[in-house]
């Protein structure tokens, strides 16, 4: 805040989001307690006591300045029964309310997130009560959490299927390319994730057919790019093997490297999803896509 906000302190002047907190609450699992007021938790750093609530949340992502910040819910995880379930759906509607009162930003959009759990009522409550509320935009949270791709699939078609068409659709959590396409497929808009870093420092390179594993020994004379077709720095400028060299070596640059690609390979397919709906081929490229992803 005393440098004017996230924009300016990191000399970012595109688009930002910032989280509220509601998902990395759900990361710490037994550690913290949920009650009405908030979350109650210990600092993985140091063990001290913290608190975070949706007046909490959202104060300080005024102070971050994004240029859209995230109402503070509690993320369902997978599996859950129905009662706890149906508690946490109706507790996020009224945190995302609490949300909405201190909300004061003009300059920021705030989005509500519908939850449900894998329950086709407690979604349809919970888009019901979530949507019908001043937000700026809307997200699907509580997918991508543990449960099997097809019921993914199943609770996001039924999903988006009840929200406003007029208003930005984000699906939380999710980034691999195949949950991409069949997100897009169920019209949604807005897409985050950790994946194209997170295997980027494991020795991932991202390839239209699947992942490329620069560990492996096959590669250690493969002066080839990590991707033919693909134009970012990594791949104009370094080969396989010196990749592979660089991650065997520890080398953090081998990190940087793959996470160049990785990211510069997911906006390439996102352009290329958006092309294809502008010009009316969007199922030509879902069939495309398909017929060469390997899992």
């Amino acid at each position: 805040k005393a440098a004017g906000g996230l924009h300016q302190f990191m000399k970012w002047p595109r688009a930002m989001l910032t989280d509220s907190g509601g998902f990395q609450v759900f990361s710490l699992g037994a550690m913290r307690k949920i009650k009405e007021e908030g979350v109650y938790f210990r600092s993985h750093i140091d063990g001290s006591k913290q608190f975070l609530s949706p007046e909490v949340a959202t104060r300080a992502q005024m102070d971050l300045g994004a240029d859209i910040a995230m109402a503070f819910d509690e993320c369902i995880p997978y599996p859950a029964d129905y009662e706890y379930a149906k508690q946490s759906t109706e507790r996020t509607t009224r945190w995302a309310k609490r949300c909405l009162e201190v909300h004061e930003h003009p300059a920021q959009g705030m989005f509500g997130i519908i939850q449900g759990g894998m329950y086709r009522d407690l979604r349809a409550q919970s888009a019901r009560e979530i949507t019908a509320l001043p937000f700026d935009g809307f997200a699907i949270g509580g997918l991508s959490v543990g449960e099997p791709h097809d019921l993914m699939y199943e609770m996001l078609d039924y999903t988006t299927h009840l929200m406003p068409r007029d208003k930005a659709r984000y699906l939380m959590g999710v980034g691999t390319p195949d949950c991409l396409v069949e997100g897009v497929a169920r019209s949604v808009d807005m897409f985050d994730c950790v994946y194209p870093t997170r295997v980027a420092r494991n020795g991932m390179a991202m390839l239209k057919t699947g992942r490329l594993n620069i560990k492996n020994k096959q590669f250690e004379r493969d002066f080839s790019p990590l991707d033919a077709e693909c134009d970012c720095y990594a791949c104009r400028h370094y080969t396989r093997a010196y990749i592979r060299h660089l991650y065997k070596a520890e080398e953090i640059f081998a990190f940087r490297l793959l996470s160049v690609h990785n990211i510069h390979f997911l906006q390439r397919f996102m352009r290329g999803l958006r092309e294809a709906i502008l010009e009316d081929r969007f199922s030509d490229f879902q069939r495309d896509f398909w017929a060469q992803w390997q899992r």
